[in-house]
């Protein structure tokens, strides 16, 4: 794989809370410099990031009902209305675990069909936080984000007790076929294990360390 070719898999993400504007902004010239596909970012900078990011094709990528999935489908809209109107491009949501891990079904496809209606036609991720879900939950995630009409399945927040994981990514490539992208995030940190995800079936890979990643790349 090439360096260019790469790059188009990766997202950026500065998520952790103590993040401050200057680790940001460098944050940003970073990705500028390198050229990652997307930044995924917390919704306080994202109007800050729009901005910077203006006129470089790469995409702003908001993290919605972050990390725990557990705040009300009301409130996640709110959040991801914000979003949008400060100009994001993607969002990625965490799904509500206890619903699904309750088999309330219709309560998270519902809300998955919310944030898909409300960001009309832009790229909706749905985040399962696979480390807490059995295969057979894992499995009805996938289906309910296919049923709802998310662009993605997304393994991980990072800030769960596990992150992705080559099994995980397979089976999940495994249930959406060519229907949804599948994106491994949470713990990718080296050349090897990102390559490791996109032979399983991820076709974006998100991580904090895309530098390392890609200066690993020979």
């Amino acid at each position: 794989m090439t360096r260019d070719e790469l790059l188009k898999y990766i997202d950026q993400t500065l998520l952790k809370p103590q993040a401050t504007i200057e680790e940001l902004y460098s944050f940003l010239r970073e990705a500028k410099d390198y050229k990652f596909y997307a930044v995924c970012i917390n919704p306080w900078f994202t109007g800050l990031a729009v901005e910077e990011m203006r006129g470089t094709g790469i995409k702003t990528g908001i993290a919605i009902g972050f990390p725990l999935g557990a705040t009300t489908t009301r409130t996640k809209l709110y959040e991801a209305e914000e979003a949008l109107d400060n100009g994001a491009d993607e969002l990625d949501m965490v799904i509500n675990i206890g619903a699904l891990k309750s088999s309330d079904f219709e309560y998270v496809e519902s809300e998955i069909k919310k944030m898909v209606n409300l960001a009309s036609g832009k790229v909706v991720k749905v985040i399962l936080e696979t480390c807490y879900l059995t295969d057979e939950e894992k499995i009805s995630a996938c289906k309910i984000a296919m049923s709802a009409g998310a662009s993605f399945v997304k393994t991980s927040t990072g800030f769960g007790p596990g992150g992705a994981t080559v099994e995980d990514v397979r089976l999940m490539r495994q249930i959406v076929g060519d229907k949804l992208g599948v994106k491994a995030s949470g713990g990718i940190r080296t050349l090897e294990s990102a390559l490791k995800m996109i032979e399983a079936g991820a076709n974006r890979i998100g991580t904090s360390s895309g530098k390392a990643i890609i200066d690993a790349l020979i």
